[in-house]
């Protein structure tokens, strides 16, 4: 029998997970209702009550929702304007 031959393993290349250094990215505070800090054994911990992390969740889906759409809607555009058409209306992307 033949050996089996393998492909070649791709080169790693190492990156940080979390890299230290300067944060540019814009945040925005949903709310900090809910949000404390405590001490214990000599160290601060951060303290989330449930409703608040139900409060992200929801802002969350909802910029997910809206804030991602227009590159949908774009999409949606560039579809509608190529001439191919469907054959049948029930696979078109919106309804007349």
């Amino acid at each position: 029998m033949p050996p089996v031959s393998r492909p070649p393993n791709p080169a790693f290349a190492y990156s940080d997970l979390l890299p230290l250094g300067e944060d540019t990215t814009p945040y925005r505070l949903v709310t900090a209702e809910g949000v404390s800090t405590f001490e214990a054994d000599g160290r601060t911990f951060l303290k989330v009550a449930p409703e608040a992390l139900r409060t992200l969740a929801a802002e969350a889906m909802h910029d997910i929702s809206h804030y991602l759409r227009p590159a949908h809607l774009a999409q949606l555009r560039r579809s509608s304007t190529t001439r191919r058409r469907p054959r049948t209306t029930s696979s078109w992307p919106w309804t007349c």
